[in-house]
Formats: C-alpha cells, structure tokens, sequence
C-alpha cells in the first residue's frame, strides 16, 4: 500500500495520466523500495517507452516526428520558438493545434494557447529517443540550441539563451550572453545564479574579458570566497594593459564599460579590505573609488559609500555611518534599480535601533515597502528583509499580532523575495525569540543553520553567533558551556572595550551574574560590577542608546542578584525614562522574573505607573513567573519522557490537519527543525505516522 505522500509523489509524476499510473501499479508489483521507484519514474522506463512509442510516436505521420524531434530540447513551446528551430515547413502554429486537438501529450501554459509544453514523461520519451548530445555544434543537435538561444536572445529572455549556449557547447556565445546580463543580474541580487554560469566558462574563453573577470570578482565577494576574489581583479587588471600580442587582444562587448572598470576594481577591493577588517585599506581604496570613478557611475560611487559606511558602523560612529549609507543609497536611486536604492534599508534600520530610536527605525522601513509598492508587477527583491525588519520592531514593542503578521509575510516571500543573507539573519532573530519561549533545543538548531548560512562580507557582524549560542546556554543554565566560549574568545573584564565587540561583553557580564547567582562566586559578580560602568561609558560617548538601554538594564539585573534592589531602581529606572518614548517591550520583559520582580517594585513607588504597567502586562500574556497568571495550563503526561511545550504544540497542529510546511510557516521555524520534533513525538510515543501519533495522543489526553 503506498503512503500518502507516495501517492501524492507519482500522481505528480504521471500529471494524473491513467495509463501511466497502471502502468506504474505494475512495475511496483513485488517491490520494497517504492521511494526510489517512484523518485525515478521516467518516460525511459521500459513500459511507458515500449508505450509511448508504439501507441504513439510511431503512430505519427512524419512530419510531426521530425517536429517533436527538433523541440523535444525546449522546455517551453509557442509557434515562433519552434518556427526558428526548425526552419521547415508546415507552420508550427498548425502542428500545435494538431497535438492539442489530438491530445497528444502536449500541455497549455496560458489561457491564450500561446506557450505548451510536453508532459513530463513524454518530454522524458522524446530525449532519450532523440538524445541531443550537443557534441558538436555543426551537427544537428546543435544547431537547434543555437537558434533556440537567439531567438530567445531576441525576445529578451537571457536566461534561456544562455542555457541553450551551453547545450550547443557555444562558449563564446555564452561568455558575450553573461557578459551582457550581469548588471541586470547584480541589481536584482541574483549574482548567485550568475556566478553558477561564469563558472561553466572555460578559462580560454575568460581570460581576455575583463569585463567578465570584474564581474566575477564581485560576485565571488558576494559569495564570501574572498581570496578567489581577488585573484579574478588581478586578471581582469593584467588583461587591461596593453599588449603586441593578439592572441591576447581584449573582448569586450560594450565598449562604454571598459572605462568604469578601474573604479568597480577599486570598489571589489573596499569590500575585500573591509570584509578582512582592514579600516586602513578600506579607507585607501575607497579614495581610489572616488578618483578613478566617472561622475556618472553612481553605482560604483554608491558601492564605495556604502562600504565606508560599514566602516564607521563596525567602528561604532554610527552617526557617520547614517549619513555615508544615506549617501550611498541616493547614489543608487540616481542609477535606477529600485532593489540598491532599497538595499541599504536594514542597514540604516539596525545603526537607528543601536541608537536606540525604534520609531525612526520603523519609518526606514515603512519607507522603504512604500517605495516597493508603488513599482507594479515588479519582483523587487529585498522586500523579504523589509518585513523582517518590520517583524522584529513591533516584536519589540510588543505588538504580537502585527509582529506575527510581519514575519508570516516575510516567511511567505522567501528567498525569491530577499537579499542573499536574509536566510542567515532570519535563523538568528527567531532562534532569539525560541530561546525566550524556552525551546532552547529550536534555538540551538537554528543558530546551528545560521551558522552554515554565514559567509564573511563587509558588514558588521555586530551578535556574533557564538555569543548568540552562549546566551542561550546561560539561559539553559549550561554555564560549563559558556564558561569555554568566554576562554574560547579571551573574555577577561579587563579587555579593552569597542563597539564591535560590546554584544560578546554584554553576554560575558549575563555569565558572571548567572555564575554568582548559581554559585555564589563573589570575584564573578565583583568582575560584573567593574566592567558595566566601562561598557556604560562607552555606549555614552557613543551616543548609542541602545546599548546604554541594554546596559542599564544588566546592572539593575546584577543589583538584583545580590538582593540590592534599592540599588537596582536607579538604572532601571533611567532606562524606564528612556525607553518609554520608543515603547520598548521585549527590552525588560525577555528578562523574565528577576526583571518582573523589579518592575512591581518600581510600580509600588507609582513611577512611570501607566508604562510599568504595560509592562507587567506583557509579563502576564506570556504567562511568565512573576505574576503567577499564565494561559497555558499543564498537561499531564502519563509518559517516562514527556513532551516538551514545544513538542505539544507540534502535536496539537499535527492533529489539527496542518502538513510539515504549514506547521513550520506558523511557529516561524525551519521544516528541518519540525521533522526533529516529529521524530522526538514518534519516539516518546511509540508510533510511526502522524494518524498513530494524533491517535495515541487522543488516547493519553495529551491534546487538552
């Protein structure tokens, strides 16, 4: 009996053809390994090809033969494709109204009949029949990849031209095709895809194209492979100087942009020297950016801005920051490309919510989506990104239902939708909020895919992952584990302080209080007490207000800790006059308990008593310690290894109908991450489906 999912598989494969699927009810007689079966299913297999070709192909007249020959190699057909392939009579129009109208196989695209294309195991039957090994691009084969890439040249879909380049062997038609669609490929953050192209080329074809060798330092850059980086800029600068020799006479399709490439070299290496933490080489290349660069290049100019902004953002100036970034970005807008002038949106987000103005924060990006809005029909990508970072604001100013809204939608745009690093980012804003809840093992899994999504770039890596995983374990009461990653990034209090490196203390000092509270080591708390004043004054001269906030908020929680709360309310209640305009939440409330203790002692002396109250409100929503209110009551497990909360929660949406994906897009986790609690829930109760995980569960009363 095939599974549900095995069924859904085949039906996909067959696209619902009766035949087909009694034909794969055969070949699955007396069978163990359906999956594989399935997964391999193909118009090759011996019963649909002695099928399709003696019910079918044989049946045709000639003609049409030779014409599902000549497009058995195009994915998509409309009359004017196949009519440049062939370039013989009959019309194509007239064969393709002849295999629609005999049901031959042939799948519309449109409501027009404009496009078709050949049911997959059809498709399948065609190419193993006529196999196009493009071997030669005199023979045949690749002859109709050549005039399937012009025509698709033509009519403005590169992508395709450049693929069939490559079927037909045709290298140097598809050097000139990737040559061409870079800056459309860059300004749309898609130089992944690009570089998975470039890197097809041989490297006679490349070696004599600067324009390509540029092109491909930048995107290695942005890939996070530095060191190949360079040595493409390096090429592409030996193919600039003149030479005698005309084996090695420079190839460039326009001619225009061999002037603006001193400066994107100058550029590649600002992000190269900053992305090494190089200030001195930044500083000296980005000059060179300026010098070299014609007035007009505004990309070129507006990459070097944004670069040094990045500069004066690790630095910890982050007024200087705001301003080159804002620069940088009206440089972009003056080229054109909506997604640049949007891709500095996080960036000039995040220097505000590090001075602490989350208002002015969410106006960047309010900004920003309205910018995007108004471009119709346009697939602008960054957009993904703009209600993350609108997600997380209200997230932190405890607005849950507008957060959940903003993060659904993020989730639901995807990658399609966002800059290349959106992905790590997001791992790490939910892993936070995973580890509040309690789901420490979520927030560990996440950090751990975060971890393999980072790639070094040039900005500023401000939560470094380690600390982000350190805080996790101090929360989880896991202080060995702490303990090595404060050895593992020499951690004494008395380091000298930077910005860049204020997040690792920060979670240093949560380890020393954790340390004295769980063990009364008294050179711990006495380390934690020396080092906030330090930090304090730093965030001061800096004028960074939100890390002043967090700050204060730490050394009202080390007062605490030793039972000082007299002490504790000066701080608390700075940071209280402080963060009230901004409407912080999760500042105070992501505490837990110490804080929800200090805050009712603040609430007693009738300070603040409207925003302290909200605050102590958002402590009973989530039924934290503290008030002794919570909404969600304790299920009783008649089990040796219970459920953990998150592990119900899986289970009762499991219940509910909800499929992998669904379950994960509304507790904003990974589907990875749901098949390990799956799996953990089968465990614990013995099962092996999701109907006898939900039946068992109804059995135990573990559904409410």
């Amino acid at each position: 009996t095939l599974a549900p999912n095995q069924i859904v598989a085949l039906e996909k494969r067959t696209e619902g053809w009766i035949a087909g699927l009694q034909m794969a009810a055969l070949s699955m007689e007396n069978r163990d390994d359906l999956d594989a079966f399935i997964d391999s299913f193909k118009g090759s297999h011996r019963f649909i090809m002695d099928y399709l070709l003696e019910e079918v192909l044989n049946q045709q007249p000639a003609e049409v033969q030779d014409f599902l020959m000549e497009t058995a190699v195009l994915d998509r057909l409309c009359a004017d494709l196949c009519d440049a392939v062939r370039q013989s009579p009959p019309p194509s129009q007239q064969i393709l109204e002849q295999l629609e109208t005999h049901n031959l196989f042939l799948i519309p695209l449109d409501n027009e009949r404009r496009w078709y294309r050949y049911h997959h195991l059809f498709a399948d039957l065609l190419q193993q029949r006529f196999p196009l090994t493009s071997s030669s691009s005199a023979g045949k084969e690749g002859v109709v990849h050549i005039r399937a890439s012009q025509w698709y040249e033509t009519n403005g879909l590169e992508n395709k031209a450049i693929h069939h380049a490559f079927a037909a062997n045709d290298f140097e038609r598809a050097a000139r095709l990737i040559e061409q669609i870079w800056p459309k490929m860059d300004m749309s953050f898609q130089t992944d895809v690009w570089l998975e192209w470039a890197n097809r080329l041989p490297a006679e074809v490349t070696r004599n194209r600067p324009v390509v060798l540029v092109s491909r330092g930048w995107a290695l850059l942005s890939s996070g492979d530095l060191e190949n980086a360079e040595a493409h800029l390096q090429d592409a600068e030996r193919c600039l100087v003149a030479t005698s020799d005309v084996s090695q006479e420079m190839i460039v399709v326009d001619e225009t942009r061999v002037r603006y490439l001193p400066g994107s070299i100058a550029s590649a290496r600002t992000y190269h020297a900053l992305a090494l933490g190089d200030n001195v080489q930044t500083m000296k290349y980005a000059q060179q950016v300026l010098n070299l660069s014609p007035e007009d290049d505004f990309i070129t100019r507006g990459q070097a801005g944004s670069l040094l902004a990045l500069m004066y953002w690790a630095e910890g100036e982050l007024e200087a920051a705001y301003s080159s970034l804002t620069e940088a970005m009206n440089d972009f807008k003056m080229a054109g490309p909506i997604a640049f002038a949007i891709s500095g949106t996080y960036g000039l987000a995040d220097i505000r919510v590090a001075q602490g103005h989350l208002l002015e924060a969410k106006q960047i990006y309010e900004r920003s989506l309205q910018l995007v809005m108004e471009q119709e029909g346009e697939i602008i990508r960054g957009i993904t990104d703009i209600y993350l970072g609108l997600g997380m604001l209200h997230h932190e100013q405890g607005d849950v239902e507008k957060a959940k809204q903003y993060l659904a939608k993020s989730e639901e745009l995807g990658d399609q939708m966002a800059l290349p690093d959106w992905p790590h980012r997001k791992r790490r804003v939910l892993a936070q909020m995973e580890a509040v809840q309690g789901n420490f093992e979520d927030a560990h899994n996440l950090l751990d895919e975060a971890e393999q999504l980072y790639f070094r770039g040039p900005v500023p890596d401000i939560r470094p992952i380690a600390a982000l995983k350190a805080q996790v374990w101090i929360q989880q009461g896991k202080l060995t584990e702490a303990w090595k990653w404060a050895r593992d990034r020499s951690l004494p209090a008395a380091e000298e302080l930077s910005y860049l490196r204020e997040f690792e203390h920060l979670t240093f000092v949560r380890l020393l209080i954790a340390e004295f509270k769980t063990n009364q080591t008294e050179h711990a708390i006495s380390e934690a007490m020396e080092l906030l004043p330090r930090l304090l004054k730093a965030a001061e001269d800096g004028q960074r207000l939100g890390s002043l906030l967090k700050i204060l908020v730490m050394q009202a929680l080390a007062y605490e800790a030793q039972g000082d709360i007299a002490s504790a309310r000066e701080p608390l209640e700075r940071a209280l006059s402080l963060a009230k305009p901004e409407g912080y939440v999760r500042l105070f409330v992501d505490e837990g308990l110490p804080m929800a203790q200090l805050l009712s002692a603040v609430a007693a002396k009738k300070i603040m008593p409207n925003y302290v109250g909200k605050l102590l409100a958002a402590f009973d929503v989530e039924g934290l310690a503290g008030t002794g209110k919570s909404d969600s009551p304790v299920v009783r497990q008649p089990l040796v290894d219970p459920l953990s909360k998150r592990e119900l929660e899986i289970l009762g949406h499991v219940a509910a109908g909800f499929k992998n994906k669904e379950i994960a897009a509304k507790l904003f986790v990974s589907v990875n991450t749901i098949h390990y609690h799956t799996k953990n829930i089968y465990s614990k109760l013995g099962v092996n489906s999701r109907t006898k995980a939900v039946a068992k569960a109804k059995e135990l009363n573990l559904l409410g």
